[in-house]
């Protein structure tokens, strides 16, 4: 894929076609068309104008989410990187219950999620620094919802629409790290008691810590450093599956706990 060249005023139709997507609840055409299909800088802009209109409507940044880590969704859309997206706290559902009416065509992830103790902005960022960063782990389904019809998505597009992100509920289970070691865990996600996707630490860029190192530091180059407090889900342990009205989706995460999210 050959990056175009991008002009400020196709990054802010980019950001405004998505933008009434998300408004209207109704999906909308990829935005490569204006922005490329592989332009970084470009999708990244798109999405920092998201962004931005969130934080001036009164929205606060809670932390972040990574995408694209398993490599068979990296090789189907042609790329060799995951990326990432920002957590907003009117995201999360405390209680479980996901409120349908409010996404357009959801899908579900079981993810290993991470809270942090200290900030991440100085030094190499490397495993063993993130890892000493971590509060607490604790098992999360992730709602990922794309503004783009059909999912017809590429990597420019998805970062566009800040990393394809909507809801995400947390377990109860809270463990640091010197009770729980991520990489070695085995992932079982059911709907309706039926198994419908399984995974491990492994599948997360070789592990999950891996996978927080790299969001560290391009969090950082992008000037959206992570800080104490912040909340990252860490990547999918497993393929995504689409969920309906009345599912009932649990997460079972052997170390670490399990999660359940329900779609009213």
């Amino acid at each position: 894929m050959t990056p175009v060249h991008t002009t400020t005023d196709q990054v802010r139709r980019a950001a405004a076609r998505l933008r009434d997507a998300s408004d209207q609840r109704t999906p909308c055409a990829p935005v490569r068309d204006l922005i490329g299909a592989s332009d970084l800088d470009a999708a990244y802009a798109v999405q920092r104008l998201h962004t931005d209109a969130r934080l001036r409507a009164g929205a606060i940044i809670r932390g972040h989410k990574i995408g694209l880590t398993s490599p068979a969704v990296q090789a189907q859309l042609g790329v060799d990187q995951p990326d990432f997206g920002v957590l907003f706290d009117d995201m999360c559902c405390p209680d479980g219950q996901v409120p349908v009416d409010e996404l357009i065509q959801p899908k579900v992830e079981a993810e290993i999620a991470f809270e942090l103790s200290h900030d991440l902005v100085d030094g190499e960022l490397n495993a063993a620094q993130v890892r000493a960063a971590v509060a607490c782990a604790m098992p999360a389904i992730e709602i990922v919802d794309s503004r783009i019809a059909n999912w017809d998505i590429t990597f420019g597009d998805t970062v566009a629409d800040n990393g394809s992100s909507a809801r995400y509920v947390l377990g109860e289970r809270r463990l640091s790290l010197t009770a729980y070691e991520p990489v070695t865990s085995e992932m079982t996600m059911t709907v309706g008691g039926q198994t419908v996707s399984t995974g491990n630490g492994a599948a997360c860029l070789g592990d999950p810590l891996v996978a927080l190192a790299w969001l560290a530091r391009t969090a950082r180059d992008f000037g959206e450093p992570l800080r104490a407090g912040h909340l990252v889900l860490s990547g999918a342990l497993g393929p995504m599956v689409s969920v309906r009205r009345g599912d009932v989706v649990r997460a079972e995460i052997t170390g670490l706990g399990d999660v359940t999210a329900t779609f009213n």
